[in-house]
């Protein structure tokens, strides 16, 4: 009697602790996703809103449409403070569209012109805007050749050890020309676990290349999970679009 009550206590404990751990797997992704969401958007309100007009803050207008009234008075308090997330967003959004549709016109690029020959002759302010200015450029490049569009296998840091990387274009200019192969040589970003931001950038042979039928995020997800979580539960030994067929 005693070790069946045990084995029922034992099989309730387990079945609440593999509950838990289900549970885990649904909770802990949803509520670091929204933390950092709402991080990030506070962080952008920080940096936003100071440059908004005091006047044009939520409480300040909420104040100004309903201040007289005694109901709202007597529900919200006298001193009224609304804490209203995302709207730095909203204003460094519409602060952004504007920019971009300036300067597609003549006015804009002129005066992008002027300031960018401003920028060229101040030293240390000229690398620093001149770097960040190309990475923009490719991260945000509606071009596709400027965005990863295939994973690869590439042998690194040595000859059978095989590492995940992103191919980036064909190499171009001094490093084609300097590297003394008959053949193309392929520039490709070897990211790093697990975070895929941070990396190596690689010049290798078109030969020594094996492209991947899996998509950049599937191996993106690979990458930040150290080869925990494949694309494919049921056969990680195939691509998605294989089995799908």
């Amino acid at each position: 009697m005693d070790d069946h009550h045990h084995r029922s206590k034992w099989r309730l404990f387990t079945g609440l602790r593999n509950n838990f751990l289900a549970g885990l797997v649904v909770v802990v992704p949803i509520a670091v996703t929204m933390w950092m969401i709402w991080t990030f958007v506070g962080w952008i309100d920080s940096w936003v809103l100071p440059f908004v007009p005091a006047r044009y803050h939520p409480d300040a207008l909420i104040d100004w449409l309903f201040g007289d009234s005694e109901w709202f008075k007597w529900v919200f308090g006298e001193d009224i403070r609304v804490n209203v997330r995302g709207l730095g967003v909203v204003v460094f959004l519409i602060f952004t569209v504007v920019v971009g549709w300036i300067t597609k016109g003549l006015i804009g690029r002129s005066f992008l012109a002027w300031g960018e020959r401003l920028v060229d002759r101040m030293p240390v302010v000229r690398s620093l805007y001149n770097g960040l200015k190309q990475i923009a450029e490719t991260v945000f490049s509606q071009s596709a050749d400027t965005k990863f569009d295939k994973a690869c296998l590439v042998e690194y840091p040595r000859k059978g050890i095989w590492a995940i990387a992103f191919i980036s274009t064909k190499a171009k200019g001094e490093v084609d020309a300097r590297i003394p192969v008959d053949e193309d040589i392929i520039s490709v970003f070897l990211p790093t676990t697990p975070n895929p931001t941070s990396g190596f950038l690689l010049f290798v042979p078109r030969h020594s290349v094996i492209e991947l039928d899996m998509s950049v995020e599937d191996c993106a997800k690979l990458v930040i999970s150290a080869g925990l979580v494949y694309p494919n539960s049921k056969d990680p030994s195939q691509p998605v679009e294989i089995l799908a067929k």
